[in-house]
């Protein structure tokens, strides 16, 4: 198996005034000359989660480029406080933030790469800037289809009643029966701490049940953080997954012949239950330039089989 790369502290990092009252953390790694790279995290809101010592990225040949999308991570101002509006946090919003970014880092090309909602993003932007992206890599995927929501927060109960009805019946009764992410929106967003807590746990609890089963990845990978970083992750899924990300039913599907001539590597977990095999398997069929690689042992948060997937793809890519 080829080895993970020592991750080296940044060289460069800041903060971006992007607008709204918002600036975004970004910070830069590996080689200044070497071939661009943006990670683009999860959630949405799952920024900051920058620890760990070592990297898919070879730093003597990428240049890495990481960022915290609005209001999570070191992006200020943060959603953990309640006063802090999300009017200007939308799918539209963070493609507008990639793109300054890139000009503010003076660069021509990158390559993109992320993994659960982040491909979701990639895709939005790639589609909007194809003459801006060299290659992509999007590791267990979504692309906030709604039934795609639907199936994560609801359907997916078929499987797990015990944990999605203590999902559900952590709402106030009133709210059990209609939709279910709009009440957790306003708990989240709610002026008592304890209330906005209490809906962050009960909501990762549930994304954890999901994950439960992936002995060879990271169970309990949601819950594991900080009070003001669950608060930020639940609050931003919850804004987002409660209005489809702003995007229309098969957009992201509608609009793959955008991504004609860009390379892409599409790697997915086959026992994936919060983000089932088939949205990976419908756009590798409409990107006809993608590659879909499934690893059988493999869940939504990864396995040894899947790293190797992963560090066989950058490493590909590196020689383009």
């Amino acid at each position: 198996m080829d080895q993970l790369f020592t991750r080296i502290p940044p060289y460069d990092h800041g903060l971006l005034d992007v607008g709204d009252g918002n600036r975004i953390y970004w910070d830069v790694s590996g080689n200044p000359e070497g071939k661009p790279v943006l990670s683009v995290h999860g959630g949405p809101g799952g920024g900051g989660r920058r620890g760990g010592t070592t990297t898919v990225f070879d730093p003597e040949v990428y240049r890495v480029i990481r960022y915290d999308q609005r209001n999570c991570g070191e992006s200020l101002p943060h959603a953990a406080d309640p006063a802090v509006s999300l009017e200007h946090n939308t799918t539209e919003h963070l493609i507008a933030d990639m793109e300054r970014l890139r000009e503010h880092l003076g660069i021509e090309r990158w390559m993109l790469f992320g993994g659960s909602w982040g491909p979701t993003l990639i895709l939005a932007y790639a589609e909007r800037y194809p003459e801006r992206v060299s290659e992509i890599v999007l590791v267990s995927l979504m692309l906030s289809r709604p039934e795609e929501i639907n199936w994560l927060y609801r359907d997916l109960g078929w499987l797990l009643p015990g944990p999605w009805e203590a999902f559900r019946d952590a709402l106030p009764e009133a709210d059990r029966g209609g939709n279910l992410l709009a009440a957790y929106d306003r708990l989240l967003s709610s002026p008592d701490e304890a209330v906005r807590l209490k809906a962050a746990r009960d909501w990762c609890t549930w994304e954890d049940a999901v994950i439960a089963h992936e002995a060879l990845g990271h169970p309990g990978a949601y819950s594991d953080r900080p009070d003001d970083a669950l608060v930020a992750l639940a609050r931003i899924c919850a804004h987002y997954f409660s209005n489809n990300a702003w995007l229309e039913d098969g957009q992201l599907l509608r609009d793959a012949h955008r991504l004609a001539g860009i390379p892409g590597v599409l790697i997915h977990g086959r026992l994936d239950l919060g983000c089932p095999l088939k949205s990976a398997w419908e756009l590798a069929k409409a990107w006809p330039d993608a590659e879909l690689k499934v690893v059988d042992e493999s869940g939504h948060t990864g396995s040894p089989a899947m790293t190797q997937a992963v560090l066989e793809t950058i490493a590909r890519f590196a020689k383009n």
